[in-house]
């Protein structure tokens, strides 16, 4: 993606949020002071996991504000097995329901970026920019609301706990929120912000492959410990893991369509205790992604044979865990088109591009996207005056964001979906 932004954009001081303002994007910009105050707020409180008590009760106060400043009801129900929140804004007529999505929680990462408003949570951050998308659907939600009039059916708020590896999308579809407002939602739309990569404004999808499915991959290696000094007495797990490590990067690139990749990283391996004792197992732990659900289908058993037949040709065997993660995020075509549409009406030609390749990280929007159609964004938030070549990227503890994306998401998310339900 670092190419094409250099392609496209020449000066991120160009995508200004007020450069090109639309009636929509104007009227976000003028909700800026409410949305920097609340993403601060959540940033200072960052939760981690299902159980976001402080981060929902902000959201649902969030709320109230809304239905008191517009005398509207926006039929806010909460989550049973996770601190979740939905609300529904219902239109001026009948008409389909769509779905904005926002994720509400941190992750364990000791803050380190010396912002006024750093976290008060030892050992949790929002280093992924979730604060950003509460506050930013707390937006969109404003601007639906006094656009009501013009919306055609309902519009399903999602904010969402338990993005970071807890499924909480999946949690959410079993409590009914695809159904919220009576019938089943016709499309879901979300988006991301990146503290890096993209310029602040900037915003990407694509058709088909947004982003990867994500799995991780367990191996035990059992062999049979000894003296250091006598390993033909032993059964050296160590020397196999490590044949094991080469073997899976070579089955990723003779195994599977170059053109349809698989990315196999280990970033763990252990082993012992001390340098003169052949240890009795080794363990290899890594990420696995993949791009597309017919090789995410296939990688499980080919990984899995190449481990236990490189241990068997050295007489030991081996204990695969292979768990799934997300789903690729595929998004919908005809959605991307609208996408594509609407963002360029709000933020002007240079404020849209199509992203070349799918991103290697994963999301559990996906299972959304699985059951309706739909499109996720990117959104940069690079700290402006910072290269988004080598700006922090998200999940670093230095991981910054420009607030100007706040009210461009909000602006987006809400177009999306007046624009949807605005057809007859």
């Amino acid at each position: 993606m670092q190419r094409a932004r250099s392609e496209h954009v020449k000066n991120t001081e160009d995508l200004h949020v007020t450069e090109t303002p639309t009636d929509l994007l104007a009227e976000a910009t003028a909700l800026a002071p409410i949305l920097v105050d609340l993403r601060r707020r959540l940033h200072r409180i960052p939760e981690i996991g299902l159980r976001l008590p402080l981060t929902q009760a902000a959201v649902l106060a969030a709320l109230h504000e809304i239905e008191q400043d517009h005398a509207v009801d926006l039929e806010i129900t909460t989550g049973t097995a996770l601190s979740s929140v939905v609300a529904v804004v219902r239109g001026s007529r009948p008409g389909p329901a769509v779905l904005l999505r926002a994720d509400m929680d941190a992750l364990p990462v000791t803050e380190d970026t010396g912002e006024e408003f750093t976290s008060e949570h030892p050992g949790a951050m929002h280093a992924c920019g979730h604060d950003l998308h509460t506050a930013g659907l707390v937006g969109a939600a404003r601007l639906l609301v006094a656009h009501r009039a013009e919306v055609a059916g309902s519009v399903v708020l999602m904010f969402q706990p338990g993005e970071e590896g807890d499924h909480g999308a999946r949690v959410m579809i079993d409590e009914g929120v695809l159904d919220a407002a009576g019938d089943r939602v016709a499309a879901a739309y979300g988006l991301h912000v990146m503290s890096s990569v993209l310029p602040a404004g900037l915003v990407t999808t694509r058709p088909g492959t947004m982003l990867a499915a994500a799995d991780t991959l367990t191996v035990t290696v059992r062999g049979r410990g000894g003296h250091g000094s006598m390993p033909h007495l032993a059964a050296d797990p160590v020397t196999v893991a490590a044949e094991i490590v080469i073997a899976l990067q070579t089955a990723v690139t003779r195994q599977f369509d170059a053109l349809d990749p698989v990315v196999v990283s280990v970033g763990r391996i252990t082993a012992g205790t001390t340098n003169n004792v052949i240890p009795a197992t080794a363990e290899i732990a890594a990420t696995v992604r993949t791009f597309s659900e017919d090789t995410h289908a296939l990688v499980e058993e080919r990984l899995a044979r190449v481990a236990t037949h490189i241990a068997a040709a050295h007489g030991l065997t081996v204990d695969v865990d292979y768990v799934r993660g997300y789903p690729t995020t595929v998004n919908t075509p005809v959605e991307v088109d609208r996408a594509a549409r609407v963002t360029t009406t709000i933020l002007g030609p240079r404020g849209f591009m199509i992203a070349p390749r799918p991103i290697s990280g994963s999301e559990d929007f996906s299972y959304v996207l699985q059951q309706v159609p739909g499109t996720y964004l990117g959104l940069g938030a690079t700290p402006r005056g910072t290269d988004p070549a080598t700006a922090a990227y998200n999940h670093s503890a230095q991981a910054r964001f420009d607030e100007s994306a706040l009210p461009v998401g909000a602006a987006v998310l809400a177009g999306i979906a007046l624009d949807r339900l605005a057809q007859p």
